[in-house]
């Protein structure tokens, strides 16, 4: 997937500037990387308040125009305001279509209650994740990945290496690191019961 946003460039620098901008519902930003110097931006405030709302945007491609010039670049950082909806400042950062780029991309888990630890079982779905850094050339790069949670048993777990990857993207682990993604938490009242019985099993030879 890849967006469209228009940009124009921008000449003036510091606060004062910035502030300037912002009172024209613009956003000043910077896009650096590759072989060209960085370069100094400013975007509408809506049109990127819009797309900041969208989860792909966050790890997709985006077709960059500054003055009716295109780059591809991914968003790499987005300072927003603390508690209005503002974009202060936004950073990104060009991609070389022939290098392999890193990039944390949004997990969609799916099928949760069709899973037996929970449908049956009445467990408990646990994410310890909600995004996985892969390895991809741009032309690869995933919007999301999904996770089916359809064959999982209660006390069960998917690790990263575990999931499905489209052709071409790889996840990026450190060392023989295999983190956890996502478990089925057993129901705390059958985990207690299965407990009693065995706690009576072992006591009944003694009485």
């Amino acid at each position: 997937m890849q967006f469209e946003l228009n940009a124009a460039a921008r000449v003036q620098q510091g606060s004062g500037a910035s502030r300037r901008l912002r009172r024209a519902h613009k956003v000043p930003g910077i896009v650096y990387g590759g072989s060209a110097a960085p370069e100094l931006i400013e975007i509408d405030h809506n049109d990127l308040l819009l797309a900041l709302r969208k989860e792909a945007f966050h790890s997709s491609l985006i077709a960059l125009k500054v003055g009716g010039k295109a780059q591809t670049v991914l968003l790499r950082d987005a300072q927003m305001h603390a508690y209005k909806p503002l974009v202060l400042h936004v950073d990104f950062q060009r991609v070389d279509a022939t290098h392999v780029l890193h990039q944390k991309v949004p997990l969609h888990f799916v099928n949760a209650e069709l899973a037996p630890g929970v449908k049956l079982g009445g467990g408990t779905v646990s994410h310890a994740m909600t995004e996985v850094d892969v390895s991809c050339l741009p032309k690869d790069l995933p919007a999301f990945i999904e996770v089916d949670l359809k064959d999982l048993n209660a006390g069960q777990s998917l690790h990263v290496s575990q999931l499905v990857y489209p052709q071409g993207v790889k996840p990026v682990v450190h060392g023989s690191d295999d983190p956890l993604v996502v478990s089925i938490t057993a129901k705390k009242a059958a985990a207690e019961g299965a407990e009693g019985d065995a706690e009576g099993e072992a006591a009944a030879p003694a009485a």
